[in-house]
């Protein structure tokens, strides 16, 4: 029989030359590694980790000490880029696995690609403005952002926090099971009572866009894993303050945006445990650039915040490409926003291209 390991590595070489999604492909250290992870928790189940640095990442490190195998690392936008929505790899640009001419989003593009076109079931990432969200949601997989501060980050500004891709949230309970110390399960308790906030009181969300998430949400209260509850959600453009921070250039004004924000959230989540809203205001883009609209415009408030988030797929636009559905929970319940995106996701089974199935 085949190994775990031996297959993944099998469909990298027949699928990436058409994809881009490694930049680094690791056969002979990750057959080594299987055999020594045979008798660990995770038993050599293979993974990819973002960048050539991410198996030195903390997420990465744990789940090799509980026996994941890397077999590669995934593509990042290249050197130089004023937008972070792409790829590079070692076969080029990473594309879009439901549409080649369409960006997979990024910065977490090639991990997006990886697990969307089933070379792996599960992928690292980092999210500092929605680079885990944005390809999750563009590429149709799930992507988690943890609370910031749950684990180690080397981005001195506070903004980045590890995250992982996976063909379900069910396989990304693997990650944080393996990788939070102390995690324990927190099924939802149904129906989870839940704002809709399309826009977050300021973004322009393209219409098809909404109509799929509105769509997602209809049939999740329609079956009981939500119920809607009605408040009124403004939370100020956050832009200018991630650009502050992101800067080390904070102002007073920036610094107020933020605190908005804050309190927003804060009263929000004191009435309901979870927020949903599009991930991203658009369909993915081609490849010469996102024009005017900033996909990060519904994912970087909550990188501002520190709160949890993750992209669970939501269905698909007319012409083919995947929606996410942004659900939110309140700082350090990671636990509890998985075991709301396990119930979501029982009423929106992911799916992959025919072609990678």
């Amino acid at each position: 029989m085949t190994s775990g390991v031996a297959q993944a590595l099998g469909r990298i070489a027949e699928r990436d030359p058409e994809l881009g999604a490694f930049t680094e492909v690791w056969p002979d250290e990750a057959l080594a590694r299987e055999r020594d992870a045979r008798e660990l928790p995770l038993a050599g189940m293979p993974f990819a980790v973002k960048g050539r640095a991410g198996a030195r990442s903390c997420p990465a490190r744990r789940l090799i000490a509980a026996g994941a195998v890397p077999v590669g690392a995934t593509s990042v936008p290249g050197a130089g880029t004023r937008w972070q929505t792409w790829g590079l790899g070692a076969h080029g640009r990473t594309v879009n696995p439901w549409r080649a001419d369409r960006t997979p989003g990024g910065s977490s593009a090639g991990s997006a690609v990886a697990v969307a076109a089933g070379m792996v079931e599960l992928a690292t990432g980092s999210d500092g403005a929605g680079s885990v969200r944005i390809p999750a949601a563009w590429c149709g997989v799930f992507g988690l952002k943890t609370t910031t501060g749950l684990l180690p980050s080397p981005d001195p500004t506070g903004l980045a926090s590890p995250g992982v891709l996976a063909c379900s949230a069910a396989r990304a309970e693997t990650y944080l099971r393996h990788v939070l110390d102390g995690y324990v399960p927190r099924p939802a308790r149904l129906p989870v009572p839940a704002v809709l906030s399309p826009g977050l009181g300021f973004a322009s969300v393209d219409p098809e866009v909404a109509r799929v998430v509105r769509a997602a949400v209809d049939r999740l209260a329609a079956a009981g894993v939500v119920r809607l509850v009605e408040h009124p959600l403004t939370l100020p453009d956050p832009a200018e303050a991630w650009a502050a921070v992101r800067g080390n250039a904070v102002t007073p004004a920036t610094r107020r945006v933020r605190e908005a924000g804050d309190r927003a959230l804060d009263a929000l989540f004191a009435r309901v445990p979870l927020l949903l809203t599009p991930v991203t205001p658009t369909t993915p883009h081609g490849h010469d650039g996102p024009g005017e609209v900033y996909s990060t415009a519904l994912t970087w408030s909550f990188n501002l915040s520190g709160h949890p988030a993750a992209s669970v797929p939501a269905g698909f636009t007319p012409d083919g490409c995947p929606v996410g559905l942004q659900l939110v929970t309140d700082r350090g319940t990671d636990a509890e926003l998985l075991g709301a995106a396990l119930a979501v996701e029982r009423v929106l089974p992911p799916s992959r291209p025919r072609r990678f199935s």
